[in-house]
Order: C-alpha cells, then sequence, then structure tokens
C-alpha cells in the first residue's frame, strides 16, 4: 500500500532532523566529500548525499584520481578521442580530470546557489610538480580556472612558500583557492594574511570581493602518524615505567591539538579589527578544511578526527567510510575550541619529551608533495599505458 505524502515527507522530516551528518551544519561545519569519480558524479551516490545528508562539496587531488582512472573503464571513451587528438599523457588526464569536475561543479550548482556563493564548491589540484614554483603555480591555476569556468570551482594550491605567493596572486584575480598540504600553524597563517591582503588589494583598486573564497586545508591525521611513531621510539627506549606511561597519554593527541590551536588563531585573525573592515564590504572568511581525517590507526575511534573538530566556519573533507561511520555513530557538539589549555599542554609536553612539531610538520609536508607526485606520475603511467592499447 502507498504511503500517504504528508506522512511520507514527515518521517524524511524526521530522518534529516536525526541525521548526524545534518546535525552538523547546525554547528556550523560543512560537510565535504573527499572523493572524485566519474561513477560518483554521474550516478545517483552524489546527488543522494547532498539532497538527504546535506554535503556541500567536494575535493580531489593525484592520489583520487590515479585511483579513478586505473581502476575502470569509464574514462576508455573519452581516453580513446583524446588519443586520435595526438593529447599527450599530461594533457589527456587535465582533460579528463576537467570534464569530472565540470559534472562535479555542476551538480554542486544548486547549493552554491542556494546558499548564495558560501559553499557547494568542488576543487581541482594543480600538478604536484608545481609545489616549489610560484610562477608554474600561478600559470597552471590560471589555465584550470579558465578550463573549468565555474564559479563554484576552486583551485588547490599547496601551502609551500613558494605556493603562499601564488595564492595571494591568484587571490588578486578572483580566483577561489584551495589551501592544500597545510600541516604546520606557521604556514596556515601565512595564507591566512595572503587571503586578506588580497582582498585589500581587490578593494582598493574597485574589485568586488563579495564572491570570492578561499579555504585553507589544514592535515590532521597524519600529525598523529608521525607523531606517534617518534613517541613509540621514546617509550621503547625509555627505562623508567612511569616515563613510558606518561608517554603513551601523548598518542594520538597531537593533531587535533594542532588543529584546534590552528582555529585558534584563524577567530583572532578573522574576529581582528583589519578583517572586520572587509567584512562589511562582502568579504567572507577563509575556512579552515580539516583535511585527512579518516582514522589511520586502528586503535582510535574510526571518527575522532571528525568528532573533536566540530565548530561554526569550518569544513570537515571525509572519504566515503568515515562519513558512513559518522552518520552511523557520529557524536555532534561543538568541540574544536572547548578545552585550548588542553590542546596547549599537549604541545608543551611532547616539546619536553623532545618531539618537533616543526621538524613533523615539515617532513610530512615533504612527504605529502611526494605522496602526491608519486600518484600523478603513477597516473600519467596509466594513462600512457591505456593509449598505447588504443592507438593499436
Amino acid at each position: 500500500m502507498a504511503v500517504p505524502i504528508d506522512i511520507a515527507n514527515a518521517v524524511q522530516a524526521r530522518d534529516k532532523a536525526q541525521n548526524r551528518l545534518v546535525a552538523l551544519i547546525t554547528e556550523g561545519q560543512s560537510v565535504w566529500l573527499d572523493n572524485l569519480t566519474r561513477e560518483i558524479v554521474t550516478g545517483t551516490e552524489l546527488r543522494s548525499l547532498i539532497e538527504d545528508d546535506g554535503l556541500r562539496g567536494m575535493t580531489s587531488n593525484p592520489t583520487i584520481f590515479q585511483k579513478a582512472i586505473a581502476a575502470g573503464s569509464e574514462y576508455d571513451e573519452q581516453l580513446k578521442l583524446l588519443v586520435r587528438q595526438g593529447k599527450n599523457a599530461s594533457d589527456s588526464f587535465e582533460a579528463l580530470a576537467v570534464t569530472d569536475i565540470q559534472t562535479a561543479c555542476d551538480v554542486f550548482r544548486p547549493v552554491y546557489d542556494a546558499l548564495d556563493g558560501t559553499d557547494g564548491f568542488v576543487s581541482i589540484e594543480v600538478s604536484p610538480g608545481q609545489a616549489r614554483n610560484t610562477e608554474g603555480t600561478i600559470i597552471e591555476a590560471r589555465r584550470l580556472w579558465n578550463a573549468v569556468s565555474r564559479p563554484n570551482l576552486m583551485v588547490k594550491v599547496p601551502g609551500t612558500v613558494e605556493g603562499a605567493e601564488a595564492v595571494g596572486a591568484l587571490l588578486r584575480e578572483g580566483i577561489n583557492i584551495n589551501i592544500t598540504l597545510l600541516f604546520s600553524l606557521e604556514n596556515h597563517e601565512r595564507v591566512m594574511w595572503e587571503y586578506i591582503e588580497a582582498l585589500e588589494a581587490r578593494v582598493a583598486a574597485g574589485q568586488s570581493i563579495e564572491r570570492l573564497a578561499s579555504v585553507a586545508s589544514f592535515f590532521v591525521s597524519r600529525v598523529d602518524t608521525l607523531v606517534d611513531n617518534q613517541l613509540d621510539a621514546r617509550i621503547e627506549a625509555e627505562p623508567a615505567k612511569s616515563r613510558k606511561s606518561a608517554l603513551r597519554t601523548l598518542k594520538g593527541k597531537a593533531a587535533i591539538a594542532n588543529a584546534q590551536l590552528a582555529y585558534a588563531r584563524f577567530c583572532e585573525i578573522f574576529e581582528g579589527d583589519r578583517f572586520q573592515k572587509l567584512r562589511a564590504q562582502g568579504a567572507r572568511v577563509q575556512r579552515p578544511l580539516w583535511a585527512s581525517t579518516s582514522t589511520k590507526n586502528p586503535d582510535y575511534r574510526d571518527v575522532m578526527y571528525v568528532e573533536e573538530l566540530i565548530g561554526p566556519d569550518t569544513i570537515n573533507t571525509m572519504p566515503q567510510a568515515t562519513i558512513l561511520a559518522f552518520k552511523h555513530h557520529g557524536k555532534v557538539s561543538r568541540t574544536v575550541d572547548h578545552d585550548l589549555e588542553s590542546a596547549r599542554d599537549i604541545m608543551e609536553k611532547l616539546k619536553e619529551a623532545g618531539i618537533d612539531l616543526r621538524a613533523v610538520t615539515a617532513q610530512l609536508e615533504v612527504e605529502g608533495i611526494e605522496g602526491f607526485s608519486k600518484s600523478y606520475a603513477a597516473l600519467l603511467a596509466d594513462i600512457d599505458s591505456k593509449s598505447a592499447q588504443f592507438r593499436s
């Protein structure tokens, strides 16, 4: 028997009210999907996440595309056409990626429009080989921005020293930027000021700042992975049982504390007089985006990097597994700024234990660039291999 429409609507409203992902919105946090494949953007799954779970954006990177293109045949028809056009591997990849990003932007366009341009973004990343090249990053970001040609696009630029210079230049041109591979408080602060200075420059030039958008992707779980390894070495070498126990209590704590301190500095900067003058002219904050939030250590709660970083003006970009886990058993409450003293205490204890967070975050930046570079090289090799098959 058919369910009366009013009852069906009431049930749907009740389910949404109980949906933990939707509840994050009431705390000021947006959920983005950290995955992008042709199957996802052309199928029903993405639309369901938007309509039922309040999904508000999407991110991609070379590793995600490498897995997607190598996994199956959904890109083959377009790749055959590109081969006939004489495209090389890098040009072919860019064409494949642009097609997917355009489709995803179009799916999220109603979200972007309904929220007056505050959300509904999709990110595409410049090639990792440009991470230390300011001018190369600017040139590639411009090309991607023009190729996709969607207002709800964000171009991802690594938050290196060289990348930060590119960020400022691109924002001045009115290009939405997602700064990625941020691990340290210092690098995060640098790109926040780049954003503010770009807004000020546009105002001084008589240009609009109302729809200019930027997020700062601050990586989380990888910090714990590296710090925990260093703590394990110290625990192994420590003869005193009491000291071993004290060191163990620090495991799994560095990443969240680091992110909480980054959020605290974000609040200080964007609540300051300098930004408030820009806000009065339509500027929006550069939201922290918590990246790498899947739990790598099976001993830790699978949604810990979501639950402990909930708060206003934030984004959490999650893979599907983490989205499903949080929807099933996540706890929703404002946590990102609930105990900053503990966060500072953890950082002090890590320092006393001989853990150098500056060195940790510097290493993670290098490893992040290397990881994406390997994925990009593997991606081009996969495309070369498929292209050779199609030519023959």
